[in-house]
C-alpha cells in the first residue's frame, strides 16, 4: 500500500497511476463530487417545488417552462459550464474552487427567500451558472488524480454524490410536504448550508499536479481552444456530446419534471410523486456502487456490455408509456428501468470518457462545451415539456424513447478503448492515431 500524501499536498501523476486509491484521493474526490451533489440537488429541489411555486406565485405553464430552462438543469448551467471549463484550464482547478460555491450559495438563498417571481428567476439563473462553472473543473480534478485502473471507480463515486443530493432533497421535500411553501424553503436552505460547508472544506485543496505540469508547456490559449475542433479531439468532442445530449434530454426531464407530470396528470399526489422520484435516485445509487464502480475499469468489452444493458433498460422504460396507461404501477416500472439503466449507460460513463479523451489543458474546456451544449438543448426542450405534458404522456414518451435509442447506439458502436490506461498513454495514442 503506497503511503498517503499529506492532505494539502498535490497528488503526483506517478502516485495517481499506481492502480491503488489512497485516502487522500477518496477525500478529494468526495469534495469535488459535492459539485454533483449540489448540481443534482438543486435541479430536483426546483422540480419538487415547481407545483408549489406555481400556486404560490401564480406562475403560468410558460413561466414554469422558462424557470426550468434558465436554471441548473439547462441554460444557466450551460453558460457557467462554457466559461468555467475554459477558466479551469486557463487559470487552474483551484481558482474555480475559491469563488464559485459562494455564488451558488447566494443564488440558493435568493430562491429560498423568494417572495416574488423576480427573486425566484434571478436565484435560479445564478445557481445554474455556479453549478455549470463548478462541475467540469471538479470532474477534471478527479480524473487527474485518479489511478489509471480505478478512474471509473472514483468518477463513479462522484455519481453517487449526484444521486445522494436528490435523495436527501426529495426525502426532505416528502417529510416537509405538509408545510407547503415553508417546506420548500427549508429544502433550499439545506443546499445553502451544504454549499458553505463544502466551500470551507475545499480550502484545503491544492492545484492538480497534472495541470501544473501541463500548463508549463502549454501553447497560447487561443491555440488550445482551436485544437479542440480538429483531429482526435474533435471526434471525441462529437462523440461525448452526442451520447450526453440525447441521454440528458431524458434524464433532465425525469429529474425536474417527474413530480410535476405525476401531479398535473393526476397520477398521484405531491407526496407520492416526490417519493417515487426519490426511490429512483436510490436505485441509481445502488447500481452505481454495486455494478458501475466495481466493473467499469475492468476492460473495454465489459464497458461496452454495461453500456448495452443500461441503454436497453432505459429505452424500454419510456417505451412502456407508449403502450400502457400512465398510472402508478407503470410509473414505478419506468423509474426502476430508467434509473437502473442510467447508472450503466449515462452520466457516469460520460464523466469517465470526458476525462480520458482530452489532453489536460483542454479537459475542462471540452467537458464544459459538451456539458453546456447539452444543457442549452435541454433548456429549449424544457420550454415545451409542460405544454406537451398537458396533452398527455404519449408525445413526451415517444421522443424520449427516440433520444435514448440514439444515445445508446452511438455510445455502444463508437466507444473508444481507453480502459486501464493512464491519461498520458491515452493522449499519446490518440495523437499518433
Amino acid at each position: 500500500m503506497p503511503s498517503t500524501p499529506a492532505f494539502s499536498d498535490p497528488v503526483p501523476a506517478s502516485v495517481a497511476d499506481t492502480g491503488e486509491i489512497t485516502r487522500q484521493q477518496w477525500k478529494w474526490s468526495a469534495l469535488a463530487g459535492m459539485a454533483s451533489y449540489l448540481d443534482a440537488g438543486s435541479i430536483v429541489a426546483l422540480g419538487a417545488g415547481l407545483a408549489v411555486f406555481q400556486t404560490y406565485l401564480n406562475l403560468s405553464n410558460g413561466a414554469i417552462g422558462a424557470l426550468a430552462a434558465i436554471g441548473p438543469n439547462a441554460i444557466g448551467c450551460a453558460i457557467g459550464a462554457l466559461g468555467g471549463g475554459w477558466l479551469g484550464d486557463k487559470l487552474g482547478r483551484k481558482f474555480i474552487y475559491q469563488y464559485d460555491l459562494m455564488v451558488y450559495a447566494a443564488g440558493i438563498l435568493c430562491i429560498a427567500l423568494a417572495v416574488n417571481q423576480e427573486m425566484l428567476f434571478v436565484g435560479t439563473f445564478v445557481v445554474g451558472i455556479a453549478v455549470g462553472v463548478d462541475v467540469p473543473t471538479s470532474l477534471a480534478l478527479v480524473g487527474e488524480l485518479a489511478p489509471a485502473k480505478a478512474r471509473g471507480k472514483l468518477l463513479g463515486f462522484t455519481q453517487v454524490a449526484w444521486c445522494l443530493g436528490p435523495v436527501v432533497v426529495l426525502c426532505l421535500a416528502l417529510v416537509l410536504a405538509p408545510l407547503g411553501m415553508l417546506g420548500i424553503r427549508i429544502v433550499f436552505l439545506h443546499l445553502f448550508v451544504a454549499a458553505i460547508v463544502t466551500w470551507a472544506m475545499r480550502r484545503g485543496l491544492t492545484e492538480s499536479a497534472r495541470w501544473k505540469e501541463a500548463s508549463k508547456a502549454a501553447p497560447a490559449p487561443k491555440h488550445q481552444v482551436k485544437a479542440l475542433f480538429a483531429g482526435a479531439n474533435f471526434r471525441a468532442l462529437v462523440w461525448t456530446a452526442t451520447i450526453y445530449l440525447f441521454w440528458n434530454l431524458a434524464a433532465g426531464t425525469a429529474g425536474i419534471f417527474t413530480p410535476y407530470i405525476i401531479r398535473t396528470l393526476n397520477a398521484g399526489s405531491q407526496a407520492a410523486s416526490v417519493a417515487l422520484s426519490s426511490a429512483g435516485f436510490v436505485i441509481m445509487m445502488i447500481v452505481t456502487v454495486t455494478v458501475f464502480m466495481r466493473f467499469s475499469d475492468r476492460n473495454h468489452a465489459t464497458r461496452k456490455r454495461l453500456w448495452a444493458i443500461g441503454a436497453v433498460m432505459q429505452i424500454i422504460a419510456y417505451a412502456l408509456f407508449l403502450f400502457l396507461p400512465f398510472n402508478i404501477p407503470v410509473i414505478i416500472a419506468n423509474i426502476v428501468l430508467f434509473t437502473g439503466g442510467a447508472a450503466l449507460a449515462g452520466e457516469a460513463f460520460y464523466k469517465v470518457f470526458s476525462q480520458e479523451l482530452f489532453p489536460t489543458m483542454l479537459r475542462g474546456t471540452a467537458q464544459g462545451f459538451t456539458f453546456g451544449f447539452a444543457r442549452i438543448i435541454l433548456g429549449i426542450w424544457s420550454f415545451f415539456v409542460p405544454i406537451l405534458a398537458s396533452a398527455g404522456i404519449g408525445k413526451i414518451a415517444g421522443l424520449l424513447t427516440l433520444f435514448l435509442t440514439i444515445s445508446g447506439a452511438v455510445g455502444y458502436f463508437f466507444m473508444p478503448d481507453t480502459s486501464g490506461k493512464s491519461l498520458e498513454q491515452i493522449e499519446t495514442e490518440r495523437a499518433q492515431a
